[in-house]
C-alpha cells in the first residue's frame, strides 16, 4: 500500500475512534437526609423532599464531623451512624434510589440529639408513675383521716394535672421518637446481656467477659445483626459524673467486643450513655444499686435482611 493509502486508512481509523462514545462515569451526587434504618453496611435516608435513598458504605468510606470553626474534620466511627442522625452523603449514584458513599458527615449536635432523644422518655415516664403512686397514697389518706380530705383532694387535682402534662410530654416525645428512629418493629431481639460493675468502676469482670464472648459468638452467626450497647449507673454521685461513668462502661464493653470477640465495628451501634436514668431496681438498697450499675447489650436483627 502506498503512502496515500496509508493516510486514508489512518483517517478512517481516526474517525472510527472519534465516533465511539466514551464510557459513562457514575454520577457524583450529594444527598442530605435523616437516617431511618441502619444495617451493618447500609443506611436508609429520608430526604427533605420525602424521598427514600439507600446508602451503602464500607471500610473505605470516610465518616467525619466538623472540628472547630475551620474546615478541619474529625474522623468518626461508622458506629455513630445511628437512626435519628441527620447526615450529608457524598458518593456515586448507582440508580435513582441507591448511592455508594465515599464520605458521610454530620454535626456534633445532631449526634447528641439522636443519642439522647430516646433516653428523654424515661424520666417523664418515671414522673407519671410517681404521680400515680401519690394519688393512691392520697386516696388512702382520705380514707384514714377525714380531716385531710380537702387537702388530699387538692393534691389529687394537682397530681392529675401533672399526669396530664406528663402524658402530653410523653406523646410529644413518642411522635418525635417515631420520626427520628423509625418503627422499632424493623428489628427483632436475638440476644440480651446485662454486664454488672462495681461502684464507681468501668472494669468488666472475668465472668462477664466470658458471657460477652458467648453473646458475640452467637451474634456473628446471625444474618444482618447489630449490637446495641447502653451504659447505666446507680444514683450515687453527681449527675455529670454518672453520665461520664455510664459512657465509660459502654465504651469498655464495645472495645472488648471488637478487640477480643472479633465483632466488626460496623455491626456496633454507637454507645448510649444513660447515666442514672431508667433504674431497674430501687437505689435505696445495696442490692438495688448493684442491679442499676450495668451495661445493657442487645443483639438486634434487621427483619428485612434476615427474612423474619
Amino acid at each position: 500500500m502506498g503512502s496515500k493509502g496509508l493516510r486514508i486508512a489512518a483517517g478512517i481509523l481516526a474517525v472510527g475512534f472519534v465516533a465511539l462514545p466514551p464510557a459513562r462515569a457514575q454520577e457524583r451526587v450529594r444527598v442530605r437526609g435523616l437516617i431511618t434504618t441502619r444495617t451493618e453496611e447500609t443506611i436508609v435516608l429520608k430526604t427533605r423532599e420525602g424521598t427514600t435513598v439507600t446508602v451503602a458504605f464500607d471500610e473505605n468510606t470516610r465518616v467525619e464531623r466538623p472540628k472547630g470553626l475551620g474546615i478541619r474534620r474529625e474522623k468518626m466511627s461508622s458506629a455513630t451512624l445511628i437512626p435519628g442522625l441527620r447526615v450529608s452523603v457524598n458518593g456515586t449514584r448507582q440508580d435513582p434510589t441507591h448511592v455508594r458513599a465515599t464520605s458521610i458527615t454530620f454535626n456534633k449536635s445532631d449526634l447528641q440529639t439522636a443519642e439522647t432523644i430516646q433516653a428523654g422518655l424515661t424520666p417523664t415516664e418515671q414522673k407519671v408513675a410517681t404521680n400515680q403512686k401519690d394519688i393512691a397514697a392520697n386516696t388512702d389518706s382520705i380514707k384514714v383521716n377525714g380531716q385531710q380530705i380537702a387537702a388530699s383532694q387538692q393534691d389529687i387535682v394537682a397530681n392529675r394535672q401533672n399526669i396530664t402534662a406528663n402524658k402530653t410530654t410523653i406523646d410529644t416525645n413518642a411522635v418525635e421518637t417515631g420520626k427520628r428512629f423509625g418503627d422499632l418493629s424493623d428489628f427483632d431481639a436475638k440476644g440480651q446481656l446485662n454486664v454488672r460493675f462495681a461502684t464507681g468502676s468501668a472494669t468488666i469482670s472475668a465472668e462477664d467477659r466470658e458471657a460477652l464472648k458467648k453473646l458475640a459468638q452467637d451474634a456473628i452467626n446471625l444474618k444482618g445483626y447489630m449490637i446495641q450497647v447502653k451504659g447505666f449507673t446507680d444514683s450515687r454521685g453527681s449527675t455529670t459524673f454518672n453520665q461520664r461513668l455510664s459512657m465509660d462502661r459502654a465504651q469498655n464493653v464495645i472495645a472488648y467486643l471488637i478487640q477480643e470477640c472479633n465483632v466488626p465495628l460496623r455491626h456496633v451501634i454507637a454507645p448510649g450513655a444513660m447515666g442514672e436514668s431508667a433504674p431497674v431496681a430501687s437505689n435505696d438498697t445495696k442490692a438495688g444499686r448493684k442491679e442499676n450499675r450495668r451495661v445493657e447489650v442487645n443483639v438486634l436483627v434487621n427483619k428485612g435482611i434476615a427474612g423474619i
